[in-house]
């Protein structure tokens, strides 16, 4: 293994807290392969990119020599994860979750070493947990340290229902710590409470804490919220490749930086060395490029990547697109704009509920993607070519 320093400059690349790193320091010291935990609730069939910024850090922690637990909640997932909603989330059925985790099972390992990864499933403790060990469980924390939550908390002021099952959430989570005697937990920034029930649980039963790092949430390719398939901000990781490219090439040339912090393999040098290059004056396009390479390299192999980027080149070089095609500006005074918005202000459409009726029927393009959601908010700071129909052509910037 790397010696402790390097094994940490490794770690805090890209994260947001660790929770204590004098902890992890001592957890490293001991020369032994740390039990590295992250839970992922099979909420829906296909994992996308805001998935895979865990799931590089566990990738991380592999190469570094550490045992990895990628853990299915299949058992939670039945619950109902209620972080950062305003009301009770649907719980899923045992046949969704059982469709869900298959297909998780099989993505994770497009990133993840599977001779180096041990796949659980929390319902092979859970499930076998009688009424009165999960009494005996939730006797181990308090409604008072259940409402320093902050989505409780707001829930509760506003008089909005929480569910009792709701509060059971944390605590399974928690015990799922002790369960794998976890010494590292990962989780976006939006777990933090959670994975700190896990340290709590963990010391009430005489386990040494875990410690908890905390990643940042990626957003999608509106720049603005994160990355979500109901938000259809997203880009799967089971994307054909000429669409995960073509993506990865819609996102801001400001958020382009971000996607290489979190989600490339590169080490932070280059990147400097392309930021660099990027301020002296190269094309953002061609250094969005090499990481629309990299990524779809990962998922799709090399000959895939370099295929998607000629693709991209031929249908953008302007022998597909005219010469003489409109470059238009408009302006979002909240720093980004909705589509429907945008193609108004550019008069490709001649209203907003135009604009509406054209996505809806398949009608809209940007960068050579068809736009799904309406919804979709362009950020400022970058250029895109958007088409309606077959003959309403554009190139638009988006300036703040």
């Amino acid at each position: 293994m790397l010696p402790v320093d390097a094994q940490l400059a490794e770690i805090r690349r890209g994260a947001e807290d660790i929770l204590v790193e004098d902890d992890l320091r001592k957890k490293l010291a001991e020369g032994r392969p740390l039990r590295v935990k992250a839970g992922f609730d099979p909420t829906a069939p296909d994992l996308h990119l805001g998935h895979t910024v865990l799931i590089n850090k566990l990738r991380q922690f592999q190469e570094l020599g550490h045992e990895v637990i990628f853990l299915i909640g299949d058992f939670t997932g039945m619950i109902g994860d209620p972080t950062g909603r305003s009301a009770t989330r649907p719980p899923l059925t045992p046949e969704d979750v059982k469709r869900n985790a298959e297909t998780y099972a099989s993505q994770v390992f497009r990133i993840l070493d599977p001779a180096r990864t041990r796949l659980e499933f929390n319902s092979r403790w859970m499930g076998g947990m009688s009424a009165a060990d999960l009494i005996g469980l939730a006797a181990r924390h308090t409604v008072a340290r259940m409402l320093e939550r902050d989505d409780f908390h707001k829930r509760y002021n506003a008089g909005k229902p929480i569910a009792i099952h709701e509060f059971l959430y944390p605590l399974v989570q928690g015990y799922d710590s002790v369960a794998l005697q976890a010494d590292v937990e990962l989780g976006g920034t939006d777990q933090k409470f959670n994975l700190l029930v896990g340290r709590q649980l963990q010391q009430s039963f005489g386990q040494a804490p875990q410690v908890v790092l905390t990643m940042p949430l990626l957003e999608g390719l509106d720049g603005v919220n994160k990355m979500s398939k109901s938000l259809g901000n997203y880009i799967g990781i089971t994307d054909a490749p000429e669409d995960m490219f073509g993506k990865v090439m819609s996102v801001s040339d400001d958020l382009m930086w971000r996607y290489y912090e979190l989600l490339s393999f590169r080490p932070l040098a280059e990147i400097g060395a392309l930021r660099e290059a990027a301020a002296a004056g190269r094309n953002p396009r061609d250094i969005k490029m090499e990481l629309g390479v990299e990524l779809v390299g990962r998922f799709h192999g090399g000959d895939a990547a370099a295929a998607a980027r000629d693709a991209f080149v031929k249908r953008f070089s302007g022998r597909e697109i005219p010469a003489d095609v409109p470059e238009i500006t408009v302006h979002a005074s909240e720093g980004r704009l909705g589509v429907a918005h945008v193609l108004r202000e550019a008069r490709l459409v001649t209203s907003t509920s135009e604009a509406l009726r054209m996505i809806q029927q398949g009608a809209v393009r940007m960068d050579g993607q068809r736009v799904e959601d309406g919804r979709l908010e362009i950020p400022a700071g970058g250029s895109h070519v958007f088409q309606v129909g077959k003959r309403r052509l554009a190139r638009i910037t988006v300036l703040g």
